[in-house]
């Protein structure tokens, strides 16, 4: 990953924790009814979530109790506007900007010298079988502060009261009583720790549960998308629910969301975008080994890209270039079938959200649709950043070259 590093393509916004941080940090894990991490310092991204942590737990979710109660921990106000590297669901990013668009300044007070612990509670326990996922609908978002601070906070005001009843000005006893708390837990008196709860609402989403699930609720009929054969085999066994079920390899589940007017494919015009150069390169990169040439300079060079694209064999030619072969055939015959040319793979990394969605829902499918089909290294590393570095521990280095490349001259 150093390659990507040096790019700031490898969680370049990670927040750097140690000192008295780590304390409140394992302090948020006590109350959440974690156990606390043994490091002295890591990072955390914009949920509170940390890659160091994750691998010290063996766990990517160590935030969760089970798929059905995620967690969330706010110790800094730098959290704010960062990115949320490895999101339970699609819309945890939401949620975040929510938080600190209403509690901002109240954040900001708070994390000076204590954290806040966040409850993402949708008012189910625990799921049981795979089309759970439809209770999703509301979310209610509270908070808890470490060492019980709104209490304390309650227990000082009480002393101050009593300080202030009669002659207890001179009572030994509660002077000591409120310098204890004053050394311990600082002057809460004038401060504002109440977060109240807030609410969000979820339609259509992305969620790890269940090893990877899509809900598609906001168009004509409800489709679920597992990527997970097994989940998906035991929920179409369902007969109480009107949904549509795919596993996200059926080649069906394309023609569905084409019907449904969610996706769209216009080959004329996507030939002429740097959506389909990339498409066509990552193809022909695949087909490449022992090179004579770096292969970011192939891809990069018109002569050398036709004169490796004739070396590969036929098959792999017509796989590569089969959606020009399929568009010149049909200038001269409509009578050509797009599936006895174009490879399925391909011609389903072209499809796009449909023009009428909108930018959250466009989102949402651009993720679906690198999953169907990663052939679009720039939009795998924009919808699908985990996946996304998987792949490239696999690629050869040249090719990586050229990656790191495509991302930055668009960002």
């Amino acid at each position: 990953m150093n390659k990507l590093k040096q790019a700031n393509l490898y969680r370049s916004e990670l927040i750097p924790i140690s000192g008295k941080l780590v304390e409140r940090y394992n302090k948020c894990l006590k109350t959440l009814g974690f156990k606390a991490t043994k490091l002295t310092s890591f990072y955390i991204d914009g949920i509170g979530w940390s890659p160091e942590v994750a691998e010290e737990k063996n766990n990517t979710q160590y935030l969760n109790h089970g798929d059905a109660n995620p967690h969330g921990i706010i110790i800094s106000p730098l959290q704010k506007g960062k990115p949320v590297y490895l999101p339970f669901h699609s819309f945890d990013k939401e949620m975040m900007q929510h938080i600190f668009r209403t509690h901002g300044q109240k954040i900001n007070d708070i994390t000076r010298d204590s954290a806040i612990c966040i409850d993402f509670d949708q008012n189910i326990d625990v799921f049981y079988e795979p089309l759970d996922i439809l209770k999703y609908d509301n979310v209610n978002i509270t908070f808890r502060l470490i060492d019980n601070l709104e209490q304390v906070q309650k227990d000082q005001l009480k002393l101050v009261d009593k300080f202030r009843t009669e002659n207890n000005f001179i009572d030994e006893n509660i002077h000591q009583e409120l310098l204890n708390s004053a050394k311990t837990f600082g002057d809460l008196r004038n401060r504002d720790l109440s977060l109240h709860p807030l609410h969000f609402s979820t339609d259509s989403f992305f969620s790890r549960a269940f090893d990877g699930v899509y809900l598609l609720r906001d168009f004509i009929k409800p489709i679920v998308v597992f990527e997970s054969l097994e989940h998906y085999k035991e929920a179409i066994k369902d007969t109480i629910h009107d949904v549509l079920i795919y596993h996200i390899a059926q080649p069906e589940l394309v023609d569905k969301l084409k019907d449904h007017i969610i996706i769209e494919c216009d080959l004329e015009q996507i030939v002429k975008t740097p959506i389909y150069d990339r498409t066509k390169k990552y193809e022909l990169a695949q087909f490449l080994s022992e090179t004579e040439h770096p292969i970011k300079d192939i891809l990069n060079d018109k002569v050398l890209f036709k004169s490796y694209l004739n070396k590969i064999d036929l098959k792999a030619r017509k796989q590569v270039m089969g959606v020009e072969l399929y568009l010149e055939k049909l200038e001269r015959s409509n009578a050509f079938k797009i599936e006895d040319i174009v490879d399925q793979s391909f011609y389903f990394a072209l499809h796009q959200p449909h023009s009428s969605l909108s930018s959250e829902h466009r989102d949402l499918i651009h993720k679906l649709l690198i999953n169907i089909s990663s052939k679009d290294v720039l939009f795998l590393y924009w919808y699908d950043k985990e996946q996304f570095y998987r792949s490239y521990e696999t690629w050869e280095d040249s090719f990586k070259d050229w990656v790191i490349e495509k991302i930055r001259n668009n960002i």
